[in-house]
Protein backbone atom coordinates (compact mmCIF):
# COMPACT_ATOMS: atom_id res chain seq x y z
CA UNK A 1 0.00 0.00 0.00
CA UNK A 2 0.71 3.36 -0.41
CA UNK A 3 0.11 6.83 1.64
CA UNK A 4 -0.10 10.04 0.52
CA UNK A 5 -0.17 12.84 2.67
CA UNK A 6 -0.46 16.64 2.05
CA UNK A 7 0.64 19.71 3.90
CA UNK A 8 0.70 23.75 3.41
CA UNK A 9 -2.97 24.46 2.79
CA UNK A 10 -3.73 27.86 4.45
CA UNK A 11 -5.61 31.17 4.48
CA UNK A 12 -3.51 33.15 1.82
CA UNK A 13 -5.08 36.84 0.91
CA UNK A 14 -5.49 37.56 -2.72
CA UNK A 15 -2.20 38.04 -4.36
CA UNK A 16 -0.36 35.67 -2.12
CA UNK A 17 1.79 32.84 -2.14
CA UNK A 18 1.58 28.99 -1.06
CA UNK A 19 3.68 26.21 -1.41
CA UNK A 20 2.12 22.56 -0.78
CA UNK A 21 3.65 19.29 -0.24
CA UNK A 22 2.75 15.74 -0.32
CA UNK A 23 4.86 12.66 0.75
CA UNK A 24 4.37 9.82 -0.41
CA UNK A 25 4.90 6.33 2.22
CA UNK A 26 4.68 2.98 2.43
CA UNK A 27 5.80 -0.59 0.52
CA UNK A 28 6.77 1.87 -2.68
CA UNK A 29 8.30 -0.15 -5.72
CA UNK A 30 8.10 2.94 -8.22
CA UNK A 31 5.82 5.98 -8.54
CA UNK A 32 5.03 7.55 -12.28
CA UNK A 33 3.44 10.48 -12.31
CA UNK A 34 2.20 13.01 -9.16
CA UNK A 35 -0.38 15.14 -9.59
CA UNK A 36 -2.21 18.10 -8.21
CA UNK A 37 -5.75 17.93 -8.40
CA UNK A 38 -8.13 20.53 -6.35
CA UNK A 39 -12.07 20.89 -5.91
CA UNK A 40 -13.99 23.59 -5.31
CA UNK A 41 -17.61 23.67 -3.70
CA UNK A 42 -20.28 22.83 -5.77
CA UNK A 43 -17.62 22.04 -8.58
CA UNK A 44 -16.06 19.08 -10.50
CA UNK A 45 -12.33 17.77 -9.40
CA UNK A 46 -9.95 19.65 -11.58
CA UNK A 47 -6.73 18.67 -12.51
CA UNK A 48 -4.44 21.56 -11.71
CA UNK A 49 -0.92 19.95 -12.10
CA UNK A 50 1.07 17.14 -12.72
CA UNK A 51 4.71 15.76 -13.66
CA UNK A 52 6.35 12.65 -14.49
CA UNK A 53 8.93 10.42 -12.91
CA UNK A 54 11.59 11.93 -15.77
CA UNK A 55 10.33 15.56 -14.80
CA UNK A 56 7.86 16.35 -17.10
CA UNK A 57 4.99 18.80 -16.24
CA UNK A 58 1.51 20.00 -17.71
CA UNK A 59 -0.40 22.66 -16.16
CA UNK A 60 -4.26 23.67 -16.34
CA UNK A 61 -5.08 26.50 -18.35
CA UNK A 62 -6.40 28.45 -15.01
CA UNK A 63 -2.95 28.21 -13.22
CA UNK A 64 -0.32 28.41 -15.87
CA UNK A 65 2.17 30.99 -15.10
CA UNK A 66 1.48 31.07 -11.34
CA UNK A 67 1.60 27.50 -10.73
CA UNK A 68 4.78 25.60 -10.29
CA UNK A 69 4.86 21.93 -9.78
CA UNK A 70 8.35 20.14 -9.24
CA UNK A 71 9.35 16.74 -7.20
CA UNK A 72 11.86 15.60 -5.40
CA UNK A 73 12.13 11.70 -6.31
CA UNK A 74 14.86 10.70 -3.40
CA UNK A 75 12.07 11.75 -1.18
CA UNK A 76 8.79 10.51 -2.98
CA UNK A 77 7.51 14.21 -2.67
CA UNK A 78 6.06 16.24 -4.81
CA UNK A 79 5.07 20.60 -4.35
CA UNK A 80 3.09 22.99 -5.93
CA UNK A 81 4.28 26.57 -5.19
CA UNK A 82 1.48 28.47 -6.01
CA UNK A 83 1.87 32.12 -6.62
CA UNK A 84 -0.35 35.55 -7.43
CA UNK A 85 -3.40 33.56 -5.46
CA UNK A 86 -6.89 34.66 -6.88
CA UNK A 87 -9.94 33.87 -4.06
CA UNK A 88 -11.12 31.48 -7.15
CA UNK A 89 -8.05 29.33 -6.69
CA UNK A 90 -10.06 28.39 -3.30
CA UNK A 91 -10.65 24.63 -2.62
CA UNK A 92 -9.65 21.24 -1.42
CA UNK A 93 -6.28 20.49 -3.26
CA UNK A 94 -5.76 16.51 -3.85
CA UNK A 95 -2.46 14.78 -4.34
CA UNK A 96 -2.57 12.00 -6.71
CA UNK A 97 -0.66 9.24 -8.36
CA UNK A 98 -0.10 6.16 -9.66
CA UNK A 99 2.20 3.64 -7.88
CA UNK A 100 3.60 0.44 -7.73
CA UNK A 101 3.57 -1.37 -4.38
CA UNK A 102 6.19 -4.02 -3.25
CA UNK A 103 4.94 -7.68 -4.06
CA UNK A 104 2.26 -6.52 -6.73
CA UNK A 105 2.41 -6.75 -10.39
CA UNK A 106 0.30 -4.26 -11.39
CA UNK A 107 0.29 -0.10 -10.27
CA UNK A 108 -2.69 1.15 -8.43
CA UNK A 109 -4.01 4.77 -8.38
CA UNK A 110 -3.78 6.42 -4.93
CA UNK A 111 -5.42 10.05 -3.72
CA UNK A 112 -4.29 11.96 -0.73
CA UNK A 113 -7.11 13.20 2.32
CA UNK A 114 -6.20 16.81 0.75
CA UNK A 115 -5.39 19.87 2.04
CA UNK A 116 -7.80 23.58 2.06
CA UNK A 117 -6.65 26.31 0.48
CA UNK A 118 -8.72 29.41 0.90
CA UNK A 119 -7.80 32.76 -0.82
CA UNK A 120 -9.75 35.53 0.84
CA UNK A 121 -9.32 39.60 2.38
Amino acid sequence: QVQLVESGGDLVQPGGSLRLSCAASGSIFRIYAMNWYRQAPGKQRELVAGITSGGSTNYGDSVKGRFTVSRDNAKNTVYLQMNSLKPEDTAVYYCNTKALSVGRSYPLNYWGQGTQVTVSL
